[in-house]
């Protein structure tokens, strides 16, 4: 079934069409719930059915007006979970994302109405849970659409998708004002998530236990065979039997250290994150693969020259080779991938070490809006820290405050002027700025091989 159609059978003529244009069974009331303690006091919060299969989660500041308030539509990182959506994963997201309350903002975010990979659903489903908001507790003032991690890449593609919209008088301009993207996987399907399987192929040249010489064998694209019973946990112990890599150092045998240094030279990932790389490479490489794409392969390393190991031409000798399916590719690419076809302010951060997303990915965003003609609405700042959930708080109004002063006064931010700003919510949030307004990221090609 092709991507753009999981949006669920019922909807599939419109996953991926103009917001004016959605039909969607409509979402319920909202009801109130208790906040979470993480939100200060006097805010209110409620959930509602979103009518798809998710739900919607909505927090208020004491004394919120829509006259004079921000709204911050929120969409949230993932897709780890490729099961149903649970509505404890939008709660989890208001505790992570106070900091958006204490501001003084609205909030309203959505689960999605399913796990897994779906950058187009996702993206209809933040805009589903704005106009929730709007329905049901009025019009606000301003609206910002913020992006963290895989959600960033959601509303990278929401802020084209929604970029316009249908009026009396022709096409104005969509709903929203702003938007923030933080720590994001950015650039689009076809391009992120390539050195995940440059991991499968390196890991298994080196480890050959993923899978096992007596299991069943499949081409590392697929992720897992989808009867495989495979769990995490059982796949972590692999990994350690392998590398070591959940020991100390001095506790890992000679061969383990050396396995080691392979996989994370060659890849350039910290040893940290080894595990939960090969999670994702394993189960949304299951999920994207064979449940969203008909089992076709998007990712092609048939080219790649890996380097970092101590026997480099053996290594490019022995690797697993896979030529992308060009139809894979382009539905990927429909569902995933940004034009650079913005219309209004863009900023972001990331940290310069992340783990997770790397920060080179900012630069294969940034090349796409500068080829489409909007360079001057993409700002994007940087952090000294190594970190990608979650960054210095007070970093987070200051970008929220920086973003707002653009739209209003249109006075664009720099990245020095946001790390000044940044300096005057030290004390209220009571974190260090770690702010690096020199600092740009460098081009994608220098960390994962081009194909």
């Amino acid at each position: 079934m092709p991507i753009r159609s999981l949006a669920g059978l019922a909807l599939a003529a419109f996953a991926c069409l103009p917001s004016h244009t959605l039909a969607a069974p409509g979402p319920g009331d909202p009801t109130p719930r208790a906040c979470p303690t993480e939100v200060p006091a006097g805010a209110r919060c409620f959930t509602a059915d979103d009518g798809l299969g998710g739900f919607f989660w909505t927090a208020l500041p004491a004394g919120w007006k829509p006259a004079t308030g921000v709204l911050v539509v929120h969409a949230h990182g993932g897709p780890a979970d490729t099961g149903p959506a649970r509505i404890e994963r939008g709660e989890q997201d208001l505790k992570r994302w106070a900091i958006t309350v204490k501001a003084g903002y609205a909030w309203v975010a959505a689960t999605y109405r399913r796990g897994g990979f779906g950058v187009s659903m996702a993206a209809e489903d933040s805009e589903r849970a704005r106009r929730h908001f709007v329905q049901h507790f009025g019009v606000p003032r301003r609206t910002l659409l913020h992006g963290q991690s895989y959600g960033a890449g959601v509303a990278s593609k929401a802020a084209e998708l929604y970029a316009t919209v249908s009026g009396p008088s022709g096409p104005t301009r969509g709903p929203y004002d702003g938007v923030l993207l933080t720590s994001g996987v950015l650039g689009g399907g076809t391009r992120a998530y390539d050195f995940r399987l440059d991991l499968r192929v390196v890991y298994q040249y080196v480890c050959q236990n993923h899978p096992k010489v007596d299991e069943p064998q499949y081409p590392l694209w697929q992720g897992l065979p989808m009867n495989a019973r495979l769990t995490r946990a059982e796949l972590a112990a692999r990994v350690d039997e392998c590398t070591g890599v959940r020991k100390p150092a001095a506790q890992r045998t000679d061969r383990q250290k050396a396995n080691l240094a392979t996989i994370v030279n060659a890849i350039r990932i910290p040893e940290r994150s080894l595990i939960a790389h090969l999670n994702w490479a394993t189960w949304l490489f299951r999920d994207l693969t064979q449940l969203r794409l008909d089992g076709r392969n998007p990712f092609d390393n048939m080219r790649v020259r890996y380097q970092g190991s101590a026997d480099d031409a053996a290594l490019n000798a022995g690797v697993q080779r896979y030529a992308a399916d060009p139809a894979a590719v382009a539905e990927l690419a429909r569902d995933s991938d940004p034009q650079g076809r913005i219309n209004v302010p863009v900023l972001a951060l990331h940290a310069v070490n992340d783990p997770t997303a790397f920060v080179e990915l900012e630069s294969a965003y940034r090349e796409i809006v500068e080829r489409a003609g909007n360079g001057a609405l993409l700002v994007q700042t940087y952090s000294d820290e190594s970190e990608h959930s979650y960054l210095s708080e007070p970093q987070y109004p200051a970008l929220f405050t920086a973003l707002l002063n653009w739209i209003d006064r249109k006075d664009k931010p720099t990245p020095q002027r946001v790390a000044a700003l940044c300096k005057c919510y030290e004390a209220a949030y009571g974190e260090a700025c770690k702010l690096l307004p020199d600092y740009k990221s460098p081009p994608l090609s220098s960390r994962v091989a081009p194909r």
